[in-house]
């Protein structure tokens, strides 16, 4: 496409999962600056973004990452539902693979329970009953309990949480939802800790650290679905 020659990105991070983004914005036809320049329409950053001085900022560059905040113009992938729903399908199977490795038992007749009824936890949810765990879910509202039960999964209120018979707690939801307790694996996935104890593995950001290549490539296609719109 026309535009995409148009398009100079400057990539301001070199993680693993920004040069796979490089390469398969490369192959779609975007320039990529090696320094910066004013040719450089557009500045790549980390998914989602952490403190980045942009005062210095040339007028017009386009930011893109995640979490933005500040009055340039900016491609924000965080707020973007395609690329949210995608990465949370990420996520959980990044999640699943932590939760192998620390799991003792297999995943078929495991009792495992997953709080919050999110992207996250719905991909969660599915990919777990597939592989023929016993899977309960934790939520607040009515409806979504009413949906879980329709669609064949275990439920539980969050706040009437025993976690005594589950050997895997997930948790997706960034508000306190449990107290210490218990013997099972737990593994956060919230942007804040919802489960309290030592014994929490708190896993953020797992998809840039688990899956580089996969998260490069939809941090990719969601640049290109923007140049494109």
């Amino acid at each position: 496409m026309i535009i995409m020659r148009t398009i100079t990105v400057f990539p301001m991070a070199d993680t693993p999962a920004i040069r796979s983004a490089v390469r398969e914005l490369e192959k779609q036809g975007v320039n990529i600056a090696l320094t910066f320049s004013e040719k450089v329409t557009h500045i790549l950053l980390n998914v989602p973004t952490k403190e980045v001085d942009l005062s210095e900022l040339p007028a017009g560059v386009t930011v893109i990452g995640g979490n933005l905040e500040g009055s340039f113009p900016k491609m924000d992938l965080l707020r973007d539902e395609q690329y949210l729903a995608e990465n949370a399908a990420l996520t959980a199977d990044c999640a699943l693979r932590l939760l192998g490795s620390h799991l003792p038992v297999a995943f078929r007749d495991c009792p495992i329970l997953i709080i919050g009824w999110g992207r996250i936890g719905k991909c969660l949810a599915s990919m777990l009953k597939a592989l023929g765990a016993q899977v309960t879910v934790a939520a607040r509202k009515p409806s979504d309990l009413g949906m879980l039960t329709a669609l064949g999964y275990r439920t539980v209120e969050i706040g009437n949480i025993d976690p005594m018979p589950y050997r895997a707690i997930l948790n997706t939801a960034p508000a306190p939802v449990l107290s210490p307790g218990g013997t099972a694996v737990k593994i956060d996935l919230a942007s804040r800790l919802g489960l309290a104890g030592d014994d929490v593995i708190w896993a953020r950001g797992l998809p840039g650290k688990m899956l580089p290549e996969s998260s490069g490539q939809l941090i990719a296609r969601g640049v290109l679905r923007h140049l494109e719109g």
